[in-house]
């Protein structure tokens, strides 16, 4: 697949041959909302809680005597069926983590970007930084390339000073090529690759063992 190099002003510079191994799959929508579902699982905190009528505070007497008032038995005022008392099934503290295959998530993130790419919204632009690390700068070139939507960029490597001049902006995600996130990738509006990532895309997802 072909596709075009723009410079941080917005012209056109070349072109580069992105891998179709990567760029150019059918694109797999049952992995890739697998990939996304085990990512919002994994985020999740799972702390909730509730308590049982074990655990909440009262008295453990009987409201009133067993029989002779006409009312139904009553064992205490932590009974579930009473205001204020335990509660019946609430969500406990658990742990919604899991994991899914290496292979299943590769080829996930491979169909996001295969989509991206046939839909048009992915941009090939030449490799910068921010030396001076500040968001206006960073701005002024998202600017050629965005109309504020969401955003990701892609980077060749762990930049600091993009992610610093970026941190402010709302709609702007930084991913690098070997630390790929579906949510994101697949939810942005916008998919900005720096040069260098496609190469390095390319090689890190170069594996001849891996099953398609």
């Amino acid at each position: 697949m072909e596709k075009k190099v723009y410079s941080i002003d917005g012209k056109e510079l070349r072109t580069i041959n992105l891998d179709d191994k990567i760029f150019g799959l059918p694109v797999n929508e049952d992995v890739i909302y697998y990939a996304i579902t085990n990512e919002l699982a994994n985020k999740r905190v799972g702390t909730a809680c509730t308590k049982t009528r074990a655990e909440v505070h009262g008295s453990n007497a009987k409201p009133y005597k067993q029989k002779g008032t006409g009312n139904a038995r009553r064992g205490d005022k932590k009974s579930p069926i009473t205001v204020g008392g335990g509660t019946i099934f609430g969500p406990r503290p658990r742990d919604y983590s899991y994991s899914i295959p290496k292979k299943e998530k590769r080829l996930a993130m491979k169909s996001i970007l295969s989509l991206q790419a046939q839909s048009d919204r992915l941009t090939v632009v030449e490799d910068f930084t921010i030396e001076s690390g500040k968001t206006k700068d960073l701005v002024k070139i998202l600017n050629n390339f965005t109309k504020g939507e969401r955003t990701v960029i892609l980077l060749k490597d762990d930049d600091k000073l993009i992610r610093q001049a970026g941190k402010n902006l709302p709609n702007v995600y930084f991913l690098s090529y070997n630390r790929l996130r579906a949510h994101d990738l697949y939810y942005g509006r916008k998919v900005i690759m720096l040069e260098g990532a496609a190469k390095n895309l390319s090689d890190f997802y170069a594996d001849s063992k891996e099953a398609e």
